[in-house]
């Protein structure tokens, strides 16, 4: 039996027969995975149209409400409120729809922009590459690259070439860690921390996020050249050049600055090796005075393998794009890799948020 306003089946888990056997199968729960390519579209498209900022400016409106307020054909109108209503973006009562709560609180609270970045990053740079998952997996290889512009056999020597997908990604980079740090902001210790080390800061935006939360820090961030003339950039204009140094380097080949309380890799296990974490988090060691920390800040897998489901679904990201080694780990390999470099008192920090990112931090033993 369907639903005369919506056409689909009022059986939220419809089932069909098993030519072998004759029974029901219940293929409900694989509605959402099958279409989730179509998901994502009516997600996309009512960012790009604007229908949330439509219906939170204008209130409750009906369907040629939006039609016309967003200049679209009644059909399509209709089409988008049913795409958005059915993914419980959007509610309908008595004929006229507005923002689901959750949008609702993502707008009043500031966070719908950070979101609409996202969406531009996941449509722009993401889903033409996700196509070339299974391939990915098959070689082992970020297959996905070959849908980008340009050279070179990982993520950020393509966007160096491609100035408007590099903006894109920033962008969508630093909406990410503008949702995900506050762990790294409020619920890491930094009470006996005076000199931070940022090892591929990028652009600053933790270190700028981390000086304005915690006003005694001195926080040097170290990167490769290019995203170094960028981090400048931000910190004069956050007025924070007293606070926040910049220094280029690569944190492969080249010495890290010494002398650090914490020493932090935010969003940068999730790129590489276990080899090349188990070195980065050598040479953290060698930069720490005896006593201090270091602090892995990205998103984790459980220890079991089997979830969160947003770090199963990110990791198609990173297996098509960013680099050949890059996944999201598990919290215990990460516990292994600071064992090896000589950390004690490790400690897992896990976000009081939604997504999956945490802190893992060891402690340099003192001499």
């Amino acid at each position: 039996m369907k639903n005369p306003r919506t056409g689909l089946p009022t059986d939220p888990h419809p089932v069909v027969v098993n030519p072998a056997d004759g029974k029901p199968v219940d293929l409900g729960p694989l509605v959402p995975v099958l279409f989730g390519f179509a998901a994502f579209q009516q997600l996309r498209a009512a960012s790009e149209l604007q229908l949330f900022e439509y219906l939170t400016l204008n209130g409750p409106s009906t369907c040629d409400q939006v039609a016309a307020g967003l200049r679209l054909p009644p059909k399509s109108a209709r089409k988008l409120l049913l795409g958005t209503t059915s993914l419980g973006l959007t509610e309908h009562e008595e004929g006229r729809y507005a923002p689901s709560p959750m949008l609702r609180d993502a707008i009043d609270g500031g966070v719908w922009p950070l979101i609409r970045n996202i969406i531009d990053f996941q449509h722009r740079l993401s889903y033409l590459p996700a196509m070339e998952y299974a391939e990915s997996l098959r070689t082992g290889k970020n297959e996905g690259l070959k849908h980008l512009p340009g050279s070179g056999g990982d993520l950020y020597s393509r966007l160096e070439q491609a100035l408007d997908l590099e903006n894109l990604f920033f962008r969508g980079m630093n909406s990410w860690s503008e949702l995900s740090n506050p762990v790294l902001l409020h619920q890491v210790d930094y009470a006996g921390v005076r000199d931070l080390l940022d090892v591929g800061g990028g652009d600053a935006v933790n270190a700028i996020a981390l000086a304005r939360a915690h006003p005694h820090l001195r926080i040097t961030v170290f990167d490769l050249e290019g995203a170094t003339e960028v981090a400048r950039d931000n910190v004069a204009a956050a007025g924070l050049e007293d606070r926040i140094s910049v220094v280029a380097g690569d944190m492969f080949g080249d010495p890290l600055p010494d002398g650090f309380d914490l020493v932090l890799f935010a969003h940068q296990f999730v790129i590489w090796s276990p080899e090349q974490n188990r070195a980065l988090l050598k040479r953290a060691h060698e930069a720490l005075r005896p006593g201090g920390r270091v602090a892995v800040f990205n998103a984790f897998a459980d220890d079991d393998g089997c979830g969160p489901l947003y770090t199963a679904l990110d990791n198609v990201y990173f297996a098509t794009l960013p680099a050949e080694e890059s996944t999201i780990y598990r919290w215990s390999e990460h516990e292994d890799w600071l064992t090896a470099a000589g950390f004690a008192d490790i400690t897992r920090v896990r976000s009081d948020g939604w997504t999956p990112h945490g802190v893992i931090e060891g402690r340099k033993p003192d001499a």
